[in-house]
């Protein structure tokens, strides 16, 4: 019986060392199977974004066709480093996670709030920028409470930290979801809703273009993160994404984007110090 233990026990012994090989072939073969490592992005020569195409004065297109704003400015910087070109990815708040697991962009930058919900499907990198939610209304009769919003319709976007806070913590709160930005306001416009939550630093922006409006809720909750996301299991951009913030921040590019980018879009409400993390 002993001799037939030991028999089984190098047999199994020997197996494992026959497959131990295969083990070690088939995990570069899984990493080179990964379009968004950074050997297959400078491989293709391209860094495919996630943006928005509507978000001023973070991503969107401006009058003479261009991509302009604070993400984009970043993802060209990230490109030039990578040592190639960049290809910009529309999005909507609703399908950036969606984007990335489909592998149509490589990360996403398109004002990406770090939550605990998102962090258990999506990867992210060090944060770039802090943010609130915010509620903008009408300034002849301006919301600067949440219980003024208790019983009335309130416009959110999609898959945005507005909708989940507001779905979560008031209840009592009817919301209307609009699946882009530029939905969004057109609805408050036309009057549709008494008041809408979003970011409050691109509220911010959007009154001082919009004079009539006025930011009256100017936090809810503690501030979040914004953050580089990318798709779960991808080290290899994940840990060059993180030592690109590190080094960015260092020698102060935030600052000079936040200047280009932001600056001429806010009120003097806003400081740099409210959008920009420290070192």
């Amino acid at each position: 019986m002993k001799k037939i233990f030991k028999a089984i026990i190098l047999s199994l012994g020997a197996l494992l060392l026959a497959l131990a090989p295969l083990a070690t072939l088939a995990r570069p073969a899984q990493a080179a199977t990964n379009p968004s490592s950074v050997a297959a992005i400078k491989k293709r020569g391209t860094l495919r974004v996630a943006v928005f195409g509507d978000l001023k004065p973070y991503g969107w297109v401006n009058q003479d066709g261009k991509r302009v704003g604070y993400d984009v400015y970043l993802a060209r910087r990230l490109a030039k480093d990578l040592g190639v070109k960049v290809k910009f990815i529309q999005v909507n708040a609703n399908n950036r996670v969606d984007t990335l697991n489909a592998n149509k962009a490589d990360l996403v930058l398109a004002n990406f709030t770090v939550t605990p919900e998102r962090k258990q499907v999506v990867s992210f990198a060090k944060p770039y920028m802090k943010v609130s939610v915010g509620v903008v209304s009408k300034k002849a009769k301006p919301v600067t409470k949440v219980s003024q919003l208790k019983g009335q319709k309130l416009i959110v976007t999609k898959g945005t930290t507005a909708e989940q806070y507001f779905t979560q913590k008031q209840k009592q709160v009817q919301l209307l979801k609009f699946d882009s930005k530029t939905q969004q306001f057109n609805a408050l416009k036309n009057g549709r809703a008494t008041a809408l939550a979003d970011d409050n630093s691109y509220l911010y922006a959007w009154v001082k273009q919009h004079p009539k409006y006025t930011v009256g809720i100017k936090q809810l909750g503690a501030s979040s993160y914004i953050a580089p996301g990318i798709k779960k299991g991808n080290t290899s951009l994940l840990k060059w994404t993180n030592r690109e913030i590190t080094k960015l921040n260092k020698e102060g590019f935030f600052a000079k984007d936040y200047n280009q980018e932001l600056k001429p879009y806010f009120g003097s409400e806003v400081k740099p110090s409210d959008i920009i993390l420290d070192k």
